[in-house]
């Protein structure tokens, strides 16, 4: 706010001090010292700076760049007091929640509990209220750490007897994992019907859920939280089974009482006998983005765009944009190439033709980025394209060379064995090669001469190479392309970058004829 106008006797008496108008000196703050001041806010305070302008969201987007855990334990009696306990520590701290787990005790309402925290966490976020033998936690006002047990849920002490002897207690966990998302995901299980169907239909809902936001089948983690009244030996057998080793899986076998989900307000009790287990599933992020504002440069070919996250409404511009990917790449020591590979749905048609639907991904080079736009090089990209990055990486692309020496070896291994069958005038035979491969790669992207052409030349020896190396790899869509995940959907590319293409030619014998 700005000071109400001096009269001229309090002007007299202000003069020769120093006045400062509070709006010019906020706007003078230099992005160290605002970095300072928003470390100490509290979370929605901290949330209503981030929206003030630019460059204080790029400021709060810079102090919360790294995943966050924020926990805390209360052992009020009052439920509302408890909860307010809890909440107001573990947003004490700058965060942004993506997801929350609740653990509480049979004294405590997990219907009312689980109200009380999406109404001020929010209802977009996965909300997990379990019901436990006890509770591990900082205390939100003392900061003492505590563990506390309330005994056996099944000791064989009365339900009644059991609730009014024990402590009603609280643990509030609040995670904020920037490049993974999360969900709640309920294994259900219709009344007298087998389990296993409903075990199956959970798995593949997991798998679905991790694919259809990272592309990939299998998430990062997942936290299983079982009912009280279910047998979760066959869940666990299947997880176990379904998920790669790398997937870990944790949690509680007879602790599910409530939940939420990320992506609306439903809420499922599992008292009502049908919900067996919840899965709380955490699935990479493929950083996805919708072109919100497109405009292009005809006289160096670019174009400068704004974007949002794909599922979000928050506006970046391209020094916000830049900063998450960076943060995402910390640990490489030289800064790679990137990219952005745009998806693009547009009717192409030749001359008087009924023009005809057509999908295609074009990489554009990123040129740098700032305060209103994020550059790349060429056009061509419209509002509502959604676009992900790429950059080099030499440890990829030599397990890609990995899988072309395969390929070859398949096509070598091919035309022994129609020579062996007797065909050896009409074996395929592999006569010579092209290659055309990336300026970017070469000795100076493996830290080794002669990485692309290794495959051929050992599957092929003294047969004749050639090739290039180009600022643009072309390939026919059609054409088998090695290196995509065995569950990619085709989609047209002729334009490549950081690659390498191989074309290998051979020669069919016409066959022999007897006269």
């Amino acid at each position: 706010m700005e000071e109400p106008p001096c009269s001229s006797s309090e002007r007299s008496s202000t003069k020769g001090k120093l006045s400062i108008n509070p709006i010019i000196g906020i706007t003078l703050l230099n992005d160290d010292l605002l970095h300072n001041i928003f470390t100490r806010l509290p979370a929605p305070s901290f949330a209503s700076a981030s929206c003030v302008n630019k460059s204080w969201n790029s400021v709060c987007n810079r102090i919360i760049s790294r995943p966050k855990l924020s926990s805390a334990l209360s052992l009020n009696p009052s439920l509302r007091d408890a909860v307010n306990e809890v909440v107001n520590k573990v947003l004490s701290e700058p965060i942004r929640p993506h997801f929350a787990i609740v653990n509480i005790g049979r004294g405590f309402d997990s219907n009312k509990i689980l109200r009380l925290i999406r109404r001020r966490l929010g209802f977009k976020i996965p909300v997990v209220v379990t019901m436990n033998n006890g509770v591990i936690g900082r205390d939100a006002l003392t900061n003492e750490f505590k563990e506390v047990k309330w005994g056996a849920l099944f000791s064989g002490i009365g339900d009644e007897e059991y609730a009014t002897n024990i402590n009603e207690g609280i643990v509030l966990t609040v995670g904020y994992l920037p490049g993974l998302k999360v969900e709640a995901i309920p294994l259900l299980r219709p009344l007298k019907t087998p389990q296993e169907p409903s075990v199956d239909k959970f798995v593949m809902a997991i798998k679905e859920y991790s694919a259809s936001v990272s592309g990939r089948q299998f998430p990062v983690g997942v936290i299983l939280f079982g009912d009280a009244s279910s047998d979760m030996k066959l869940v666990v057998e299947k997880l176990d089974y379904a998920m790669p080793t790398d997937t870990f899986i944790v949690g509680d076998e007879r602790g599910c009482s409530l939940f939420g989900y990320g992506n609306d307000a439903r809420n499922v009790c599992g008292s009502r006998g049908y919900i067996e287990a919840v899965a709380l599933v955490f699935a990479q992020d493929r950083n996805r983005y919708k072109a919100a504002s497109v405009r292009t440069n005809n006289t160096d070919c670019s174009t400068w765009l704004t974007a949002k996250r794909e599922g979000h409404q928050e506006l970046l511009d391209g020094q916000t944009i830049l900063h998450d990917i960076t943060t995402l790449l910390e640990n490489h020591i030289e800064p790679p190439e990137l990219y952005i590979g745009v998806t693009k749905h547009r009717k192409v048609s030749i001359g008087a033709e009924r023009p005809m639907p057509k999908t295609c991904i074009a990489y554009h080079g990123v040129v740098g980025g700032d305060e209103e736009y994020l550059y790349v090089d060429g056009m061509g990209i419209k509002t509502g394209d959604i676009f992900q990055f790429y950059y080099s990486d030499p440890n990829v692309a030599l397990a890609s060379l990995t899988d072309v020496r395969d390929a070859l070896n398949k096509v070598k291994l091919e035309r022994n064995s129609r020579s062996f069958e007797g065909d050896g005038d009409n074996a395929t035979n592999v006569f010579g090669g092209i290659i055309f491969a990336c300026y970017g790669r070469g000795e100076s992207f493996f830290g080794r001469h002669n990485a692309d052409s290794s495959p051929f030349l050992e599957t092929f020896p003294g047969v004749p190479l050639g090739g290039v190396f180009c600022g643009g790899e072309m390939v026919r869509p059609s054409t088998n392309l090695v290196g995509l995940c065995s569950d990619a959907k085709p989609i047209s590319c002729f334009l490549h970058v950081y690659s390498t293409v191989y074309l290998v030619m051979s020669y069919d014998p016409p066959p022999s004829v007897e006269y």
